[in-house]
């Protein structure tokens, strides 16, 4: 049998080195006991890929709601899709690059174990946003999966991809709920990732196009006053920069 180092199936309470009943102060203790070891005048710049794993784990497990995300995502994961702990599921998945399915599982499963850039260069090679990875996973796992690579794509800047996700996944909400008293949270990342990182990266048409998005989604009247004021706000830009046509100067 593998070890879970080996066959690449660490949880955020293994890389900390902790049970999953741990408590708020042996997951302090842990990280900082950890943390100690991976300093770079310890380990070497070579440790800084375990110090951001390492600081992930410990930001997702001492947050409850998160910590409590975690624990039921990883352990309905692990119940379906590798119930032997010792079988090589990642090298499995793999060997399937021509399936959709495998491909897909493969991204959550290296999502959960903190394989980030392994897992949104996957869904590229897959076709990012063109690959509906709904078609190939329950509702449940869909949701859960594409939270967590959205949240990935904002740390690499791929905001406009990650607000698409986010969207799709309130409108499933809404006609189904599933996140319940998650939702909360999943609405605030996605109005955060437009007030202060999405404006950057995109042109005012698409802005434009992202907030009326936003406002079919049927959010607060306050949210949507500001969305409208935004949009006004970038119509005067497009307008401003726009060059004089034949009819502008007759």
């Amino acid at each position: 049998m593998l070890a879970p180092e080996l066959s690449g199936m660490i949880s955020y309470y293994e890389l900390l080195e902790l049970n999953e009943d741990a408590s708020e102060d042996e997951i302090k203790r842990a990280f900082r006991e950890k943390a100690k070891r991976l300093h770079p005048d310890i380990a070497g710049d070579s440790a800084a890929g375990e110090m951001r794993k390492l600081l992930s784990a410990y930001k997702t497990l001492s947050d409850k709601n998160r910590r409590f995300e975690y624990d039921r995502v990883y352990r309905r994961f692990t119940e379906k899709y590798y119930g032997n702990r010792g079988f090589d599921y990642r090298s499995f998945l793999r060997e399937k690059k021509d399936d959709p399915e495998s491909q897909v599982k493969l991204i959550f499963f290296e999502l959960l174990h903190l394989e980030e850039e392994e897992a949104i260069s996957i869904w590229k090679e897959q076709g990012g946003l063109d690959f509906l990875m709904e078609d190939y996973l329950d509702r449940e796992d869909w949701m859960d999966c594409t939270y967590i690579l959205a949240e990935e794509l904002v740390r690499k800047d791929l905001c406009f991809e990650a607000f698409v996700l986010l969207v799709k996944l309130v409108r499933e909400e809404r006609r189904l709920p599933y996140f319940k008293h998650f939702m909360q949270d999943v609405e605030t990342f996605l109005k955060e990732l437009v007030r202060l990182r999405l404006r950057k990266t995109v042109d005012d048409e698409t802005y434009i196009e992202c907030l009326e998005a936003l406002i079919e989604l049927g959010f607060s009247s306050g949210d949507r006053a500001r969305w409208l004021r935004s949009i006004g706000t970038a119509r005067q830009r497009i307008n401003k920069n726009r060059k004089p046509g034949a009819r502008d100067l007759l």
